[in-house]
């Protein structure tokens, strides 16, 4: 299997360089990865870099707690577009997810999805703080705001993707919504397990090449 086409690269560590940033894109150019996944202000950087290649940016949107309010997420989300990210990865509302407040989750993707409007919406969940309940319901109102993806981890909680999540995302959303694992992926055979279980997405800071 061809893992290139599943990957976005990604460095969203909080003291990367702009040297970095510009050897994560070159690196994504010479592997023929889908995609790059950088910070907000790094992506006219990556735009700059990729005008000429197929590889897609993704930037991140109320990362990595969630607590943004929704007027902040969808402004950084309206940002984002506007220096040049195709893909918009926004983790939800965790404390109102924990909190049972269902309908604020559901408008806070939901405002963000109206905000990114004809570019591909990726939902966080951060599934390491979940129940198994938590993440069911999760993945049901991010299917109702009309989210294209569920993404499993920011890489910053107590731990990221695993199988069994993967294959419990994969249920409920079926064909109808990508999934994106990320998190701890740092080898081809974890990538492949993840992919076999369901994911469409890889996110990693490793460089994972045939």
């Amino acid at each position: 299997m061809e893992i290139a086409k599943f990957i976005e690269y990604t460095n969203l560590k909080p003291y990367a360089t702009e040297k970095d940033i510009i050897k994560l894109c070159k690196e994504a150019i010479r592997y023929g990865f889908f995609g790059v996944c950088v910070n907000p202000v790094y992506v006219k950087l990556c735009k700059e870099i990729l005008k000429n290649t197929n590889v897609r940016i993704c930037s991140v949107v109320g990362f990595p707690l969630g607590c943004n309010t929704t007027k902040v997420k969808v402004l950084e989300s309206q940002q984002v577009i506007c220096d040049g990210a195709d893909e918009i990865d926004m983790v939800i509302n965790l404390s109102a997810l924990k909190s049972g407040n269902y309908e604020e989750v559901y408008k806070d993707i939901s405002f963000v999805r109206k905000a990114t409007e004809g570019k591909i919406l990726k939902v966080i969940l951060e599934v390491c703080y979940l129940t198994k309940k938590e993440k069911v319901i999760a993945v049901e109102i991010a299917k109702k705001a009309k989210a294209d993806f569920i993404k499993t981890s920011t890489g910053f909680g107590t731990s990221g993707a695993n199988v069994e999540d993967i294959k419990l995302i994969k249920s409920i959303v079926k064909e109808n919504i990508g999934i994106k694992a990320a998190g701890g992926i740092k080898d081809k055979n974890t990538a492949l397990k993840m992919i076999k279980a369901g994911a469409d997405r890889i996110g990693t800071s490793s460089l994972i090449k045939d």
